[in-house]
């Protein structure tokens, strides 16, 4: 089939573009450049990409130029501004992008008759913060205090009402989903990357807030849900409806426990150190989904755990970093979950 990708050159969507033209399937791309160093440039996915359009998805004429020009079958809506503490430099332009550029891309694929399904992309932080112990659900209310969580549920709002409110609207699903992580990401305030510097440098990373609880997910295994969802909605079910993609409990631990984790993955590496600052700005402190409603109605499994996650990360950087082509090993990591999907498939 053929995919437009927004957001094709940022982390997950560099990764969603390999493994799509890995299965065969022909991939455009709606995106701002890439960062320098990214997972983008290095595999050179510029390089298998049919169509490769730098556009901003605030601006409505080239969004919908994009999407018309691409003739998809698929739309999946990643591009955002995905930081939180880039939202409190700069709300404006988080606001802007996440909602009215979602709204582009709604009102785009809509008046592009190939279209056959759509998926976009908000957040776990679109939820409420009220620090429950169980996983939030998708009943549950949104909200967000920081600019870049209000932002991604007005956009999740806004989709939700587009597709209640549009006639013949293109079957559409939300897909919530947080914290991935994997080779090749270079985003400011990660905590992969940042630990990944520091080890790779020999010094101590230091952490903002070691207890915070996240659900830690490879980039794989959240991308197979987006994709899942997508053959739900091809099969003519789950349209209108929103989906929660994390991992199981068991992978939901506080940051310094992931760190204490890669610093042994990094045999020897110096351990991590608590931030001494306190001028942080605020940041949820317990956040994990309930993606019971994905494995129910969709058949989704996490397939790898928290320590397959991190080893997984840290062998895609130790070998990248000695010179393997970084091509190579992502396409190596992609059809190795392949082949578990396969093989949990076979299974059940």
């Amino acid at each position: 089939m053929r995919f437009l990708v927004t957001g094709h050159t940022g982390f997950k969507g560099a990764w969603l573009a390999l493994g799509l033209v890995a299965q065969g399937h022909e991939v455009h791309g709606l995106a701002l450049d890439p960062a320098p160093g990214s997972l983008y440039e290095r595999a050179r996915v510029a390089e298998l990409v049919a169509r490769d359009v730098r556009a901003d998805v605030r601006d409505a004429a080239a969004v919908r130029q994009a999407v018309a020009g691409a003739a998809p079958d698929v739309v999946l809506h990643l591009a955002a501004q995905p930081l939180v503490r880039e939202s409190y430099r700069e709300p404006r332009s988080t606001i802007e992008t996440n909602v009215l550029g979602t709204y582009n891309v709604l009102e785009a694929a809509q008046a592009t008759g190939s279209v056959r399904a759509q998926v976009v992309v908000t957040t776990d932080k679109v939820y409420r913060d009220v620090a429950q112990p169980r996983g939030y659900r998708e009943d549950d209310p949104l909200g967000g205090r920081d600019p870049y969580s209000a932002s991604k549920a007005a956009a999740d709002i806004v989709t939700q009402s587009w597709m209640a409110s549009t006639p013949g609207a293109v079957p559409t699903a939300i897909a919530r989903a947080g914290n991935v992580v994997g080779g090749g990401d270079v985003c400011a305030d990660r905590l992969l990357v940042d630990l990944v510097a520091g080890f790779s440098a020999g010094v101590r990373p230091q952490l903002r807030n070691p207890g915070a609880i996240r659900p830690w997910q490879h980039v794989l295994d959240c991308l197979h849900g987006y994709l899942v969802l997508v053959d739900a909605l091809l099969d003519g079910r789950a349209s209108g409806e929103a989906f929660n993609f994390g991992p199981p409990p068991s992978s939901a631990v506080p940051v310094g426990t992931v760190a204490s984790k890669v610093a042994a993955l990094w045999q020897g590496s110096a351990p991590w150190q608590q931030d001494a600052h306190t001028d942080h700005p605020v940041e949820t402190a317990t956040l994990t989904l309930d993606a019971g409603k994905a494995e129910q109605d969709l058949g989704w499994r996490n397939l790898l755990d928290l320590d397959e996650t991190l080893a997984w990360t840290v062998d895609w950087a130790r070998r990248t970093a000695a010179g393997e082509p970084v091509r190579d090993v992502s396409l190596e990591q992609v059809l190795a979950f392949a082949e578990r999907t396969t093989r949990v498939a076979e299974a059940a």
